[in-house]
């Protein structure tokens, strides 16, 4: 499989298949493509795995985009500003993401959802309630809102992250939600009741621009019309 990454803000990724190569993505995510791939849409891997891929920000059913003879196109474009990021898996290494991180994938990456363990807390924490556990083997294209920012985080060392400019992490890194302290903080502070927190050892890659924040931004527009 041989693929692109095309353009700067709104990023495409072009696909060439070869006879029997696939790759898949939530419902409604192909933008366009050659007539000889074939497409099949299913809950891939079960009922279940559906229901807690939707919990997870993405679609219930995937589709499955097969070449079928000779060599196929495929492009899949960004849902919002940003980047296109390709990571390769081996197998049984996995990556934790915000929800609907996910893009497409090859067909031997698994894409399950994870609750976080202290419901409360993850509950007000808005965007880090459910993270996406990616397992490989196989290529996995994420989308990052805005630029990334990658650190590699020593053994013990703690970054406070607003939830919502984290992309993914390496699964090593311990993710929290703490509270704000300070009455002023929480009230004036802009930033909510709590932070995320990564502690490593691992690798972590940060987005400058949380979906939440762009619709924020834009809301007010959209209500005048």
């Amino acid at each position: 499989m041989e693929y692109q990454i095309r353009g700067t803000v709104l990023q495409v990724v072009d696909f060439q298949l070869q006879a029997g190569e696939s790759v898949y993505t939530e419902k409604g995510g192909m933008s366009w493509m050659s007539p000889n791939i074939n497409m099949e849409t299913n809950t891939k891997g079960g009922l279940m795995k559906g229901l807690g891929r939707m919990i997870g920000g993405e679609s219930m059913f995937m589709t499955t985009y097969t070449c079928a003879s000779g060599t196929g196109m495929i492009s899949f474009s960004s849902e919002f500003p940003g980047k296109i990021v390709p990571m390769q898996l081996k197998q049984g290494e996995s990556i934790m993401c915000q929800r609907d991180s996910f893009m497409v994938a090859e067909n031997g990456v698994e894409l399950s959802s994870e609750f976080q363990k202290k419901l409360g807390k993850a509950l007000f924490g808005g965007e880090g309630f459910v993270l996406q556990r990616i397992t490989g083997p196989g290529n996995v294209f994420l989308e990052v809102a805005g630029e990334i920012t990658e650190y590699t985080l020593n053994r013990g060392q703690i970054l406070k992250i607003d939830p919502g400019h984290i992309a993914f992490f390496e699964p090593t890194v311990k993710y929290d939600i703490v509270s704000v302290s300070g009455v002023k903080n929480l009230i004036f502070g802009g930033e909510g009741m709590f932070l995320a927190t990564l502690e490593g050892p691992g690798r972590i890659w940060l987005q400058s621009m949380p979906i939440s924040s762009l619709a924020q931004k834009i809301m007010p527009y959209v209500m005048k019309r």
